[in-house]
């Protein structure tokens, strides 16, 4: 007889069958739901420019167009259009959320330049905003420094023009179908877990 639903009411009394069949619907949700719900997410930043000329969601597909131009790995393109994904959420750290929805399915390197990126972008403003524009300077021995600061500089910062030829959506689709159909990283692993390079 299959079990639809497990007989506890704390994790304490699961048992491993029941744990299998937890771990077994999560992975059902994911390989059917992630994509859509990520984009969907995205979706839902059109129409708050928050003073800029385009929205977040043009932002978001601009910024990931300027990436495949460029001839980015697809990890760096898909980091480019989910970049800004935590801006609805929490906009003060935004960069945080993004990298840690991204993290099971990326690399290291592209998960490590979403979650700086916010940082680096104060280059690009900071002078304009009165605040200092070396904050990056603290990363600077990190093997991922210079992609952060491209990225930004190439792909983010001048990803606000109305009248840049931007790809749809449609166009990124199978990229994220391809990144998020693979197995998520392994719980444990130090990248994940926020002991590792990264930090």
């Amino acid at each position: 007889m299959t079990m639809d639903v497990v007989s506890f009411t704390t994790m304490d009394d699961a048992t491993p069958e029941e744990i299998k069949l937890i771990a077994r619907e999560a992975a059902r949700h994911r390989t059917e739901n992630l994509v859509p719900n990520l984009v969907r997410q995205l979706e839902a930043m059109q129409g708050h420019t928050y003073g800029y000329r385009v929205d977040r969601y043009t932002h978001s597909l601009q910024s990931a167009t300027r990436a495949h131009r460029e001839g980015a790995r697809i990890d760096l393109v898909v980091a480019a259009l989910l970049h800004d994904i935590g801006d609805d959420l929490s906009p003060d750290n935004h960069s945080e959320v993004a990298a840690a929805i991204l993290r099971p399915f990326l690399d290291e390197e592209s998960v490590w330049v979403v979650k700086h990126h916010g940082v680096f972008q104060t280059y690009h403003y900071g002078a304009a905003m009165g605040i200092p524009t070396d904050s990056r300077e603290r990363y600077r021995d990190s093997p991922y420094f210079d992609t952060c600061a491209h990225f930004c500089a190439a792909w983010d910062a001048p990803s606000f023009d109305p009248d840049y030829d931007t790809l749809p959506l449609s166009f990124f689709l199978p990229m994220l179908q391809e990144v998020f159909s693979r197995e998520p990283h392994a719980w444990g692993d130090p990248a994940i877990e926020g002991n590792g390079p990264a930090d």
